[in-house]
């Protein structure tokens, strides 16, 4: 079953599409789809979502007008959707930073569309060049990135701040990316049976097994492994950290808030018509009370050890509650 969007990422998209359609009044369904990477159902969905949005007091003639079927949107959105937003200074500095802060990783294009906008936001600004960004770089950055470019698979010294332990741990660079100012390898952790990410600055040793891994673009398997990944790493929104335990937990629609609540690895429906949703559990704190708001709304599947986790929750929430009393 496709990975579910959760609601932040889907609001996001559908304004850009809104905003695209403001513009150009219609287009075919197959042609809007694949400008952004939606299935036809999926794009259908949404802008039936839109056409129920609009101004107050909502009366069928303030809602946005949308027509859709099969083949073709047609929308008539009005002037203002389709204008560009006018930026205060303050949105335009924290644009600036953040443009800056792309530009400042490593193989970014020096001349390229980011560039050329950005010299333009600058100028309008007023603080044309004053801005620089230094990510900074962590111990065993540089070994990374050349253990990625080479597909080297590498012997990773890790220390975990949730288990407060230091492991030894063999992986498959992925990427080396940069979130909210921090650099994170993804990578195959043959330990976990998984993609895994870890923080760079946590890294305590990196040294190459001599063992060769098909190129990270392609995100497919180290040549000795290649059967055992899930075909699908490529494609996951949410990377667990590396000592998270993969646990499946079953809702019913009371517990449906969850698949918006907590970023998740994938979701399935059973025949009973519950949904099952597959979480990367870091900390066994966090799981318990979890659950303790779930109530009899979930039931966790696997893994063994987490399946008691809710009423054993449940009982030291009783029991603290009674000696209190």
């Amino acid at each position: 079953m496709p990975q579910r969007a959760d609601a932040g990422y889907r609001l996001h998209r559908l304004l850009a599409v809104l905003t695209w359609l403001a513009r150009e009044g219609r287009a075919p369904v197959s042609e809007l789809a694949g400008r952004f990477g939606l299935g036809p159902d999926e794009l259908i969905a949404d802008l039936e979502l839109a056409a129920c949005c609009g101004l107050p007091p909502y009366t069928p003639d303030q809602l946005m007008e949308i027509l859709v079927d099969d083949e073709e949107v047609v929308a008539d959105l009005g002037p203002e959707l389709a204008r560009p937003r006018r930026l205060t200074a303050a949105e335009g500095f924290a644009l600036v930073t953040a443009a800056r802060a792309i530009e400042a990783v490593p193989g970014t294009d020096p001349d390229g569309a980011l560039a050329r906008g950005l010299e333009k936001l600058e100028t309008v600004l007023g603080d044309r060049g004053r801005l620089r960004i230094d990510l900074g770089e962590p111990p065993y950055l540089a070994e990374l990135r050349r253990a990625v470019d080479d597909g080297a698979q590498i012997e990773l010294g890790y220390y975990s701040v949730s288990s407060d332990e230091e492991s030894v741990r063999v992986v498959d660079p992925l990427s080396v990316i940069t979130i909210d100012g921090r650099w994170y390898l993804d990578g195959y952790c043959h330990r976990a049976g998984d993609r895994r990410r870890f923080r760079v600055d946590r890294v305590l040793s990196v040294r190459p097994t001599a063992i060769h891994v098909v190129a990270a673009d392609t995100d497919a398997a180290a040549d000795t492994t290649a059967d055992t990944r899930p075909s699908d790493v490529a494609e996951a929104a949410f990377v667990p950290g590396p000592d998270a335990t993969v646990a499946r937990v079953a809702v019913d629609d009371a517990g449906g808030w969850l698949i918006d609540a907590f970023p998740h690895l994938d979701i399935d429906r059973l025949p009973d018509g519950r949904t099952v949703i597959t979480l990367a559990v870091a900390s066994t704190v966090w799981f318990d009370r979890l659950l303790l708001r779930l109530g009899p709304h979930a039931e966790v599947l696997d893994p063994p050890e987490l399946a008691a986790s809710g009423r054993r929750a449940a009982e030291r929430l009783l029991a603290r509650y009674r000696k209190e009393k």
